[in-house]
């Protein structure tokens, strides 16, 4: 991932990820619950963008039993209200906050080649956005900015 912003995000390890996600919804006065924890791990395994249905079937392979992606949907739009995922509306998949205890509007970078997608925090940028949307009397509540493209890989094979 790359941030653009006024100041540094540490990068943390799945412990932490844990630790991190946990007291975010604990502070927001929600439970961390044993299925909460799954879905957490199984979005911090996939390493990028996941879909609910992904992480329902990771889920369920792990806890023997079916988890319908309808639980894991309310799950993921709690995590994403906690800042402890973003969305890819695009492709209607969810990544892991790399910063769950920074609040940033993000900018994904998606390649149509390979589906990679990356993860780009630019408060200027946003700033801009929101700015332009109140001068035309609009409210912003949250810009999703995605750029679709190829990525450096792509392009280079």
């Amino acid at each position: 991932m790359t941030h653009a912003c006024d100041h540094s995000h540490p990068e943390l390890g799945a412990p932490d990820f844990l630790a991190a996600a946990e007291q975010a919804l604990v502070g927001r006065g929600e439970q961390w619950t044993p299925l909460r924890q799954a879905v957490f791990e199984a979005l911090l395994a996939a390493g990028g963008p996941a879909s609910a249905y992904d992480i329902a079937e990771r889920v369920s392979a792990g806890q023997g039993r079916r988890i319908a992606a309808n639980t894991v949907y309310r799950i993921l739009d709690l995590f994403v209200g906690a800042n402890l995922a973003k969305r890819v509306e695009s492709r209607n998949a969810f990544l892991v906050c790399a910063h769950p205890d920074h609040a940033h509007d993000c900018i994904f970078l998606v390649c149509e080649s390979c589906g990679a997608t990356t993860h780009i925090d630019d408060d200027g940028v946003a700033a801009q956005i929101r700015a332009l949307a109140r001068a035309q009397g609009f409210e912003p509540r949250q810009p999703v900015i995605e750029v679709k493209g190829r990525c450096a890989a792509c392009v280079a094979g």
